[in-house]
């Protein structure tokens, strides 16, 4: 197991050793967690096909299969409360004549604790992780583009959290750590995702092994979370993450915002509209700079991701 792994993975245990303590301090006796426990997620499956036969205007058979899940166990006691969620999305489409590929691919896990300062406002840490499961390539699968814990990104924060009511949620941190990590060493000699690339020869050559694993930065956080039934079987959820970074450039803003409309027909069949949009001028994408549909070139670009889909859900508590 790569070093970088070894070291991130104690961290939720960690965060949760804290809250452990903090959060029985005030008791003798474990409190019943029968009555402070509440658990509970969502998953979905989509299907997709197009089949052609003499169809005079073309196109193509497809398949395309995407498989979204949402966990939560969220704790409240007293003045304390600790909300813990895993979200994994993968998707996979063939088209014809052509192999398999990928077509989304997401593990996000989220931990707050949260202590009561009054109403509405909460003393809190929390730790994000956003990584992916399997390996990306490029189309003719000859080169890596990303991979598990390549990237993978770590927001700690503490702050202070405004919960007005059971919809809104708004975590407001100054003191925040963001971490990337790139733990392929391809990726890492190329620089991807920020991280310092490798090494080169006095001709110019790479030299293998000398790219950096880790990217580190300091600054301010502030992450929103609103869910509402705006419609009868009709649901939005949104989360926004801004983050300043205090050591480099602060009025760059990463942005990271992700809508989701549910759509409910019945108890078992759904509808999902998904739309992502990020924005970190650390990531270079591939651009075309003068439009003449060849890339030559890389930079920041708002990065936007948009999925519809209808299938089957189920949901439990």
């Amino acid at each position: 197991m790569n070093y970088l792994t070894k070291t991130l993975l104690p961290l939720p245990f960690i965060f949760l050793l804290v809250f452990s303590s903090t959060a029985f301090a005030q008791t003798d006796q474990v409190p019943d967690t029968t009555s402070v426990w509440d658990f509970g997620g969502i998953g979905t499956v989509n299907f997709s096909q197009v089949s052609l036969s003499n169809w005079a205007a073309g196109g193509q058979n497809t398949v395309s299969v995407l498989g979204v899940a949402g966990l939560f166990a969220n704790y409240k006691h007293g003045d304390n409360t600790w909300n813990n969620s895993l979200d994994l999305t993968y998707g996979l489409v063939k088209l014809e004549n052509q192999r398999v590929q990928k077509s989304d691919d997401k593990l996000e896990l989220n931990l707050k604790y949260g202590h009561r300062a009054s109403e509405k406002w909460f003393y809190s840490a929390q730790l994000n992780l956003k990584t992916q499961l399997t390996p990306t390539y490029t189309a003719s699968r000859d080169t890596l583009i990303s991979s598990f814990f390549s990237p993978a990104f770590v927001l700690a924060s503490l702050g202070m959290d405004y919960k007005p009511n059971k919809k809104l949620s708004v975590f407001i941190s100054p003191v925040t750590g963001k971490f990337t990590f790139v733990q392929d060493q391809t990726l890492a000699d190329r620089g991807s995702f920020g991280v310092e690339p490798a090494s080169t020869d006095i001709e110019g050559n790479i030299i293998p092994g000398t790219g950096e694993h880790f990217r580190k930065e300091f600054g301010g956080y502030i992450n929103v979370r609103y869910k509402e039934e705006i419609l009868q079987n009709i649901t939005l959820q949104s989360k926004l993450d801004l983050f300043s970074n205090y050591l480099r450039k602060p009025g760059n803003v990463d942005v990271n915002w992700e809508n989701q409309l549910n759509f409910k027909v019945n108890k078992l069949i759904s509808a999902g509209l998904f739309l992502h949009m990020i924005y970190d001028d650390d990531i270079n994408v591939p651009i075309d700079t003068n439009d003449d549909n060849k890339i030559d070139a890389k930079g920041p670009r708002l990065q936007l991701k948009e999925t519809l889909g209808i299938g089957i859900s189920y949901s439990f508590k």
